[in-house]
Order: structure tokens, then C-alpha cells, then sequence
């Protein structure tokens, strides 16, 4: 094992300031149930941008250091400081995901079998060298998989396979999801597929309706269609989706989803209410691709209701064991249902370059980045 551990941190100072450095710690002991790792693949997720960057304003960042240990610097908004004050002085990880090999092992013997397997972790602080995981916060993969083709085991798998589960326990039957061209959304796509779930993908350009209907995709509505409203319409009166996620946001995609939803199930009205259907419609948020307000033009009557979608939240509303069947899944389908790619892969002092940055910060549709830390 190495005698040096890099973390990547993130840091806001009292004075406005976010600081993003590479520090040097201390590689970590094993205790009886715990196993070191050796991180060799983590993805970046928007999740992890949001800890990363926190509230800072990225348009002022300023590059210094060299290039083995660069320093990213940017100010953050007053306004924003008094949210952040339990964050103030302290140097946060980065990173809720990866996957390596197993280095260290603790005496138990559930830490023990691990010893020298490749498993996926989830927890925190997974931009570093080396990291110490309770075993339950492990997914060992099957032989053969390797690190990369591991790395996202948790994040977006969790969230695609809690959104089919939330629909079962909430009595809904068919799903609408909005950039459904991502990784999360290619994932969802062979969920269902495979689960003969209805799924309406909502997209925004005709190269991703392609993608999407090669991939076997049956319900797939352009937003930046003219069509686009009598189009997702149509597909609710298929389908049936009375839940949707949504992982944009700000503007009106919300409010467009229930207002479908609305006319679908207005169809079978017997007679007119100003107080519309009584068909219950679900939008879950669960991104802030747009960071703008959120907008609702009131024309989906009173039977609805917008939530946020965090994904911890989710898993402890569907129990233990609905979780562990999922985690059994995942790894046994992580290259196939569950395959995630990356279009390009850097090293912890390349996460902290401003070229880097602004490429990964615009969180592009089929743009995804993979850190190497030992690279």
C-alpha cells in the first residue's frame, strides 16, 4: 500500500470565500467491521458538484498552485453565507461514490471476505486515494467487474430503481421522466423495459429521441417540439403516468406535466368541477439542472402535489429489505442494466483545473466525467 492519501476538499471561509485544494492525510486504520480502499474509479454526479462548488458564484474562480496541486478560489454571494454557516472554516470531502480494490480489513468476518475484492462504496468523501467504509456501506462486485464499470453503483442506479419502486408503493403504473437522455435516464429506460413498466421520456433534441428509440424506448416527447404539449398529452392517455421526476427544476416543466396529466384524466370526467379530476397526480424534483423558480400556472385542479426526490429519503420509506434486493441486483447487473459511461476521465489535480470546471459544471447530456485518483 501507498504511504500517501490525497483528498480533494472543499472549503468556505468566513470572509466569502470557497477554497479547492488536494490535501495530504493520513491513510486510515481498519476498525472491526471497516475495510481501507484503494478509490480507483468515482464518478462526478451533480449531487457532487453541489458540495463541491456549494453556493459559490464559479464565474469568478481563479486558478493557482501548480499543476500537481492546484488551488481553485471563488467567491460566494453574500446573501448566501448565513445557509452555509455550519460548512464556514471546515475542509468538506468530496465525492459520495466510487469503487476499488479492498486493501485493509478489519478483524470481523464480514470485513475479512472482503479483503482483496472490488467493491463499489458510497459515503462520502470518495475523491481521495485511500478511504476507511463500514462493510454496509459496501457493494463487492462480481468477478470480473472492474473498478470503472463499478464506480457508479450507487447514485444514479439507487435513484433509477427507487423511482420504479416509489411508483409501485404509491399506487401509480406508468412513469414520466424529463432528461431522459442521461445515464440515470438510459438506466431507468432498461429498468423498465425489463419490468414492462409504460416510461415517457422527455428529451430536448432529436439526436437523444434516437438514442432513446434505439435503445427500445416506446414513449419518447421532445420538449423542444411545437407539438410538444399535445405530444406528452397523448402519451399520458396511453400510458396512464400520473407520477413524473424531474431533474431540472426551475421553469415550467413541472407545471406542463401536471397540465397533461390534468387533460388526460379530464377525458373521463362525466361532468365539469372547478376543482378538475380526481385523479391524484405526483411530480417529483429531484435535480436543479435550472436554478430559477420554480413555476405553477394553476390549471391541474387541486388533486396533485410537487415533492422533492432524495434518494436516502426514498430508500427509507421502501425498507431494508426492498434495499438489499436492489443492491443485489445492481451488482449483479451493473454492466448490463445499470452500465453507466464516460465520456472523459481525469485525476484529482485535473477535477481542480479551470478548463476542467467549466466543461463538467455545465452538466451535459451524454457528457460524464470519471476521477482516476490514483492517476
Amino acid at each position: 500500500m501507498s504511504d500517501k492519501n490525497i483528498q480533494l476538499t472543499s472549503t468556505i471561509s468566513e470572509d466569502n470565500k470557497l477554497t479547492l485544494a488536494l490535501k495530504n492525510i493520513e491513510i486510515p486504520q481498519p476498525g472491526a467491521d471497516e475495510v481501507v480502499i484503494r478509490i480507483e474509479a468515482a464518478p462526478l454526479n451533480p449531487s457532487d458538484l453541489g458540495v463541491l462548488f456549494s453556493a459559490a458564484d464559479m464565474s469568478t474562480a481563479v486558478q493557482s498552485g501548480n499543476d500537481q496541486n492546484p488551488i481553485i478560489t471563488a467567491d460566494v454571494p453574500a446573501e448566501f453565507m448565513q445557509s452555509l454557516k455550519t460548512r464556514v472554516g471546515k475542509a468538506t470531502p468530496v465525492g459520495n461514490e466510487g469503487a476499488g480494490t479492498v486493501v485493509a480489513a478489519g478483524s470481523s468476518p464480514s470485513a475479512q471476505a472482503l479483503m482483496g475484492k472490488t467493491v463499489a462504496v458510497i459515503g462520502g468523501g470518495t475523491y481521495r486515494q485511500f478511504i476507511c467504509a463500514n462493510v454496509q456501506s459496501c457493494l463487492e462486485l462480481k468477478e470480473g467487474t472492474t473498478a470503472k464499470e463499478g464506480a457508479s453503483s450507487f447514485v444514479n442506479p439507487l435513484t433509477a430503481l427507487a423511482m420504479v419502486e416509489t411508483m409501485r408503493a404509491e399506487g401509480h403504473k406508468a412513469i414520466i421522466h424529463a432528461a431522459a437522455a442521461s445515464n440515470l435516464g438510459q438506466m431507468l429506460n432498461r429498468i423498465c423495459i425489463a419490468d414492462g413498466v409504460d416510461l415517457i421520456n422527455i428529451v430536448r433534441r432529436t439526436e437523444q429521441e434516437t438514442l432513446l428509440r434505439n435503445m427500445g424506448a416506446k414513449y419518447i416527447v421532445n420538449s423542444s417540439s411545437e407539438t410538444f404539449l399535445a405530444d406528452l398529452t397523448q402519451a399520458i392517455i396511453e400510458t396512464g403516468a400520473t407520477i413524473a421526476f424531474d431533474p431540472i427544476g426551475g421553469g415550467q416543466l413541472t407545471s406542463d406535466i401536471l397540465n397533461c396529466m390534468e387533460v388526460a384524466a379530464a377525458r373521463d370526467m362525466k361532468e365539469h368541477t372547478i376543482y378538475g379530476s380526481d385523479t391524484f397526480k405526483q411530480v417529483y424534483i429531484y435535480g436543479a439542472l435550472d436554478r430559477g423558480p420554480i413555476t405553477l400556472n394553476r390549471n391541474f385542479g387541486f388533486t396533485w402535489a410537487v415533492n422533492g426526490f432524495l434518494l436516502f429519503n426514498a430508500l427509507g420509506k421502501l425498507g431494508t429489505d426492498t434495499v438489499m434486493a436492489m443492491r443485489k441486483r445492481i451488482a449483479n447487473e451493473i454492466t448490463t442494466t445499470f452500465a453507466s459511461k464516460y465520456t472523459h476521465e481525469v485525476s484529482l489535480a485535473e477535477v481542480l483545473q479551470l478548463q476542467s470546471i467549466e466543461a463538467y459544471s455545465k452538466q451535459a447530456t451524454g457528457e460524464k466525467y470519471l476521477i482516476k485518483p490514483q492517476a
